[in-house]
């Protein structure tokens, strides 16, 4: 397991968190009960990362997304406040505990009714999912980034954004000997790069944030 370590300077993050919108009081609440309530929840996207896919929602003019990785649905909220009211949003989570927490929080939200949580493995449920969507956030097993995003693309209109998380890996992907995990995220950074379908800017924005934008099928 590669140690994690902060990629920011400490201070630089906090004036940055500070000096950005606040997210939502049912966004502070998931962030609050996931901190109480789970180990992991470093896993949460966070206020920055949150307002930064709510304003790429925006921005974009997305109206169907489709997130893999729910965790405790931080992440599914902050995309769905920015959608419009027709707007939709799938997202897919294999872990029961989460998808439970996910749900209940989805419940006390204004703009839940806009989520669908589906639950499973992604590889078992995309298969199932026939529609195109607007946005794409990428947000799951590690292991399996280089296949998601050969599943993923086809899935994804020309000009749509797929946004994809913890692509620096608390920096294991700089290292020349590299875990499972970042061997695989930096298998992906590579295809991404080369991938004459698609332009992309990678973010050192909390763990990596990719966002690529498909030019072609």
């Amino acid at each position: 397991m590669i140690e994690k370590k902060v990629l920011i300077d400490p201070d630089t993050a906090n004036y940055a968190e500070q000096f950005t919108k606040p997210e939502s009081e049912i966004c502070r609440k998931v962030a609050d009960v996931t901190d109480k309530e789970l180990q992991y929840a470093d896993m949460l996207s966070g206020r920055i990362e949150g307002r930064l896919l709510a304003m790429l929602v925006a921005i974009s003019g997305a109206k169907r997304i489709l997130e893999l990785g729910t965790f405790t649905g931080y992440s599914a909220l902050s995309m769905a406040e920015a959608l419009p009211e027709d707007g939709e949003l799938i997202t897919i989570e294999m872990n029961s505990r989460y998808s439970e927490m996910a749900e209940r929080h989805f419940a006390l939200s204004e703009h839940g009714e806009k989520i669908t949580l589906k639950f499973g493995l992604a590889k078992e449920v995309l298969p199932t999912v026939k529609a195109k969507f607007d946005l794409i956030f990428l947000d799951a097993n590690k292991d399996d980034y280089p296949e998601y995003y050969e599943l993923l693309l086809p899935l994804l209109r020309t000009g749509g954004l797929l946004i994809v998380d913890n692509v620096l890996w608390y920096g294991g992907v700089l290292k020349d000997v590299k875990d499972r995990k970042s061997e695989s995220i930096h298998q992906l950074n590579r295809i991404i790069l080369s991938d004459k379908r698609v332009e992309n800017v990678l973010l050192p924005v909390r763990d990596g944030v990719q966002i690529v934008r498909k030019l072609s099928d």
